[in-house]
């Protein structure tokens, strides 16, 4: 798993690149409090090498909770994540990135 930050020049915004290994899977999605936890909203692209990677814009100066969703059923935290924070609804951490 991997986390990759761009921020722009032009705008207070920064392209988050996510990535994670699923080889087996045949979709993963990125939920966060960015997109609302919407499993069909940031669907992840599987690369050959069984990688499933995707860039989202976010407000830069801002902490963001997230998970990936791999085929729908598992719910995977990111190992590279800048921390973790406790989610009452869901009695489980979740990843934490700070942009």
């Amino acid at each position: 798993m991997a986390i990759s930050k761009q921020y722009l020049k032009t705008k207070p915004v920064c392209k988050v690149t996510f990535s994670i290994l699923a080889e087996d899977a045949k979709n993963v999605s990125l939920l966060g409090s960015f997109n609302g936890w919407d499993a069909s909203a940031n669907p992840l692209k599987k690369l050959k090498s069984g990688i499933f990677k995707g860039t989202v814009d976010l407000d830069a100066e801002s902490s963001y909770e997230f998970k990936y969703l791999i085929d729908e059923t598992v719910y995977v935290n990111d190992e590279e994540a800048d921390s973790y924070a406790w989610n009452e609804f869901a009695a489980s951490e979740n990843s934490v990135v700070n942009v």
